[in-house]
């Protein structure tokens, strides 16, 4: 991982998640299997594209915070073909929205970037 002020791997992040998500899908397994048919449905490309729609829960998640979300979606949006350039863009309009705290979060997906695309850069 880059030197950065952020002290967690978002790899190790979504590890973690995944391990509690599937304990809560063994306690809870309709709400689980419901959740994730409504992740799949909503993220499936229609009018909006995949990317665009992975663009648009990254920003979300900066503007509430979420920094195991900003694991999943900034490494889901990489995956769906989105550029370090169309993030950054997009951390500008969730700034905008969110203010000071949403900026520290923008952080956090810039080290994500760093972790998953260290070519990049």
């Amino acid at each position: 991982m880059s030197e950065t002020a952020i002290d967690h791997s978002y790899a190790d992040k979504m590890k973690q998640v995944r391990t509690y998500t599937g304990k809560l899908s063994t306690a809870l397994p309709e709400v689980m299997k419901n959740f994730y048919a409504l992740s799949k449905a909503s993220s499936a490309s229609g009018v909006v594209d995949s990317k665009t729609k992975e663009l648009i829960a990254l920003a979300i998640s900066v503007t509430t915070h979420c920094d195991d979300c900003i694991a999943f979606h900034t490494n889901s949006a990489l995956s769906a073909g989105a550029t370090k350039e169309e993030i950054v863009e997009v951390l500008g309009v969730a700034v905008f929205m969110g203010g000071g705290p949403a900026l520290m979060y923008a952080t956090h997906v810039m080290a994500a970037i760093e972790e998953f695309q260290p070519s990049n850069s």
